[in-house]
């Protein structure tokens, strides 16, 4: 029977990217998103699409066409990146970028917690801006707590889910060329998906909580 994974923002960019090669090593992909592709729509046994992940009602509505379904790999893709510099600070950007970046991944994760079992894995796509230690730049004030955030967020995670056998990462992908960044990164969705896989593929009990590099280095809280 072959694994499934479930991805957020799965229709485009790096969630497209680790679906397509989630895909091609034999997993059963289920994509989720606000509006599907036609990419996404060609390799998905599943596309649960109108899915604003910051909205109760839609996590609902996504949990309920999932029947019984183990998931065994659970994917918080899902992101948004807009500039705050100081002295021109826009508070509801900070709130939206909370809510997308941090909120919304604990409360897909919480509300699929019946679909993980033991030996399940869950990958927080986070950054290297939610690096406190890191932060040698300033700047990027909403992104940067919004990720830390999460990455609070995915220490309790793993922990808590450790006794039910279910592993959690904290994968920053890596300067990526997609829309996020008007597509100026260094490495392509398709080099940061392969690092990203690998990373989830390796992971353990014994290295949850950890907060990786696609390139598999150990990063900095």
């Amino acid at each position: 029977m072959a694994a499934t994974a479930l991805i957020t923002g799965a229709n485009r960019g790096i969630g497209l990217a680790m679906s397509q090669q989630l895909a091609a090593s034999g997993h059963d992909i289920i994509g989720v998103c606000r509006e599907s592709s036609p990419e996404l729509d060609k390799l998905a046994k599943q596309v649960i699409s109108g899915i604003d992940v910051t909205r109760e009602s839609d996590v609902v509505r996504m949990k309920a066409t999932l029947g019984d379904s183990r998931l065994d790999l659970l994917i918080n893709n899902a992101g948004m990146m807009e500039d705050n510099r100081l002295g021109d600070i826009e508070y509801d950007s900070l709130r939206r970028m909370m809510e997308v970046n941090a909120y919304a991944p604990l409360m897909v994760t919480e509300a699929l917690l019946d679909h993980l079992g033991k030996g399940s894995k869950v990958g927080l796509i986070t950054s290297r801006m939610g690096s406190i230690a890191d932060n040698d730049s300033g700047g990027r004030y909403g992104y940067r707590a919004s990720k830390a955030a999460l990455n609070a967020f995915g220490k309790s995670l793993a922990i808590d889910l450790k006794p039910r056998g279910v592993a959690v990462a904290l994968l920053h992908p890596g300067y990526v060329k997609t829309r996020m960044v008007n597509f100026g990164g260094m490495i392509t969705p398709e080099e940061s998906a392969a690092g990203l896989i690998a990373r989830m593929e390796g992971l353990t009990l014994d290295t949850t909580g950890t907060f990786w590099h696609s390139n598999g280095e150990v990063l900095p809280w």
